[in-house]
């Protein structure tokens, strides 16, 4: 009976975390750039019994096990915006920021101008050029951001174009490396990237979220449901366990 109850225990402690990557997953269905998460769950067996006063060793049990979370980086769609600052990514790379914390990687291509004249992220970090931060002119306009990431400017009364920088874009060999941090940026831990002659921008585009709702929906359903069931049998093994001392206590001495 404590077999049953312990699978169960670990069951909703899991479908408990898959609830969580799935409600998160909903929330960003509108944050430009995102990246759902999926949740990878693995059987642990554990250890039979083994003492000399077993007759033979118990059958392994299985648990069910929450190993990890993995990120899925397929691209979201791409929604123009006619913006010249906003900017997405056709490819695997990222944009690279500059941060309290250190450079940081995002998808998320809807960019401003800050008034120290630096291109900057939706969360006001300056976004990194291959020779460091993006900086524009009082006198400049029309700014134009090539598909090699290439930005420049009409600076004055001039009608030829100056550059103010080139994008930096990165892309990772073992992408599922980086970690998710707050801010819609992701962190290299041991894979710094390199960077990625292939990658295509598109000016006046924003990629939007790769979260499918209909889907994420019905994956919420799905737990709810499980976590229901689950609920009812540990509810049922408790009864049985109840019954089964009352009538222990019946029992003539």
């Amino acid at each position: 009976m404590q077999n049953t109850l312990l699978v169960g225990l670990s069951r909703q402690v899991v479908l408990e975390r898959q609830m969580d990557v799935v409600a998160n997953n909903l929330a960003n269905i509108n944050t430009n750039g995102f990246k759902a998460e999926r949740s990878v769950f693995q059987e642990f067996l554990n250890t039979g019994a083994h003492e000399d006063n077993f007759q033979a060793q118990d059958r392994r049990v299985s648990f069910v096990q929450d190993r990890a979370a993995y990120h899925d980086f397929a691209s979201g769609p791409m929604e123009e915006t006619k913006n010249p600052l906003d900017v997405a990514i056709d490819g695997s790379a990222f944009l690279v920021v500059q941060t309290p914390q250190g450079e940081r990687y995002t998808r998320d291509g809807k960019l401003s101008i800050n008034p120290q004249g630096q291109l900057v992220n939706a969360s006001g970090y300056p976004v990194l050029g291959n020779s460091g931060p993006i900086v524009f002119q009082p006198t400049d306009k029309s700014i134009n951001i090539s598909s090699d990431g290439n930005v420049s400017v009409l600076e004055g009364v001039a009608t030829i174009d100056s550059l103010r920088g080139k994008l930096r874009m990165v892309s990772f060999a073992r992408p599922q490396s980086l970690e998710k941090q707050g801010g819609n940026l992701f962190a290299a831990t041991s894979d710094r990237g390199a960077p990625d002659p292939k990658a295509i921008v598109r000016q006046g585009y924003v990629e939007k979220s790769n979260v499918n709702s209909v889907l994420e929906m019905t994956r919420m359903i799905e737990v709810t449901r499980s976590y229901q069931s689950v609920s009812a049998l540990l509810q049922q093994e408790s009864d049985l366990q109840k019954a089964a001392i009352e009538r222990l206590a019946d029992v003539p001495a």
